[in-house]
């Protein structure tokens, strides 16, 4: 008779505030290979610390449950008393934590579960799930049909086909080429050079953002409005997916650089908690100084300085009074970008920027002039990923790709 499967359940609840806007989390994993099967998020309202946690737990048992009721599951959770209620050793006084109780129970036989308490900072991955429903306040449901952080495993080599026709000796020219790993239409480097690999990306709506206001660099708000939260998830959803199905060539995201405003934190805090790491503040990729512009809409503008928005558009050379130009700012966040490269090729880094400062790196990349550059659209929580070679070699892979859908 065939062993049960074996399923690992990790749950995590949270409020701000105990009462407060809470949320919870869970996800599956196949206790073999540790592969992430599927996770779950909720954000529930107002409630307490233990109600989120007893969700999160109920969810990761519906969910192991769906993908497979014969197995044996063991649920590890960072709450003593889940833990030690659902084992039956301790009494469970409050009545909603009964019926939370009873619905858990309900989810596989007894004898298929077994409970673990483990550290808090053993239990990141579901805590960052409860943190997601907080921050965005929506329901997070994700299926993996493939293994997401396991390599596959190497296949035999196959003898080539046969052919009639005389071969492509080019085809044998490109050391470091592999065809089954690089989309079509990369830069073409016929070498085994590595680059670093930039993902710059914008951050979420704040209210000046929906008004359509001049926001800068020079003042710390605005914050995300609760659309650009969603956003801010949706974008670190796409991050986590870089080197797996998204752009598969590239390394994954080990690094995490973020302007210091506060919206392009809030979404480099969001990014941090999918892809595991701690955010780095870089001041110059702050977004541009406005200066008088600061927090003024287009119309606004032009009323008080005719004709001279549309001069630091289309020169970009202009500088607005008491701001910088286009190009002060390219050479300010070009000088960043430079020391993540001499950090090192062979690795992606995160970038949470701006929509103007993103134009100023990718016009550079591009070799334009600064005159063109606000040409680029770059809608909020947009990637834009660059390839960089240490010899200036530039690849621009993609320019605005919307995560927002």
């Amino acid at each position: 008779m065939a062993r049960p499967r074996r399923l690992v359940v990790e749950a995590d609840g949270g409020s701000r505030g105990n009462p407060g806007p809470a949320g919870w989390g869970a996800l599956v994993r196949d206790a073999e290979s540790g592969v992430v099967l599927a996770e779950r998020a909720g954000y529930l309202g107002e409630s307490t610390n233990n109600v989120a946690e007893y969700q999160g737990l109920i969810a990761g048992l519906r969910t192991a449950a769906e993908i497979d009721p014969t197995a044996t599951v063991l649920v590890r959770l960072d709450s003593r008393l889940v833990v030690e209620q659902m084992s039956g050793r301790w009494q469970i006084k409050h009545a909603a934590l009964r019926d939370l109780a009873r619905q858990a129970a309900a989810a596989l036989p007894a004898e298929q579960v077994t409970y673990e308490w483990v550290p808090r900072a053993e239990n990141a991955a579901a805590d960052r799930l409860a943190n997601e429903a907080m921050d965005t306040g929506s329901q997070v449901s994700r299926d993996f049909t493939t293994p997401q952080d396991e390599p596959t495993e190497p296949t035999e080599p196959t003898e080539p086909e046969a052919t009639s026709g005389p071969t492509d000796p080019a085809q044998d020219d490109a050391p470091g080429f592999d065809t089954h790993v690089r989309p079509s239409g990369p830069f073409a480097r016929f070498d085994d050079a590595q680059a670093l690999t930039l993902v710059l990306v914008r951050h979420g709506q704040t209210p000046l953002t929906v008004a359509g206001a001049y926001s800068g660099g020079s003042v710390p708000g605005p914050s995300l409005t609760s659309r650009g939260r969603t956003q801010a998830a949706q974008a670190a959803d796409a991050v986590f997916r870089i080197g797996r199905d998204l752009w598969p060539d590239v390394a994954r995201p080990s690094e995490l650089v973020a302007s210091p405003t506060v919206r392009t934190q809030e979404t480099a805090a969001a990014v941090g908690r999918r892809i595991g790491q701690n955010v780095r503040t870089e001041p110059r990729f702050a977004e541009c100084y406005f200066g008088e512009w600061e927090g003024l809409t287009a119309h606004e503008i032009e009323q008080r300085w005719p004709g001279e928005l549309a001069l630091w558009h289309t020169t970009g050379t202009y500088v607005p009074p008491g701001g910088e130009s286009y190009a002060q700012l390219g050479v300010r966040v070009w000088d960043g970008v430079r020391d993540l490269l001499a950090d090192g090729a062979g690795r992606t880094v995160v970038v949470v920027g701006h929509a103007a400062m993103i134009r100023t790196v990718v016009g550079q990349a591009l070799e334009t002039p600064p005159s063109s550059w606000s040409r680029l659209r770059i809608p909020p929580c947009s990637l834009s990923v660059l390839r960089l070679w240490p010899d200036g070699a530039i690849e621009v892979t993609t320019v605005g790709y919307p995560t927002d859908v």
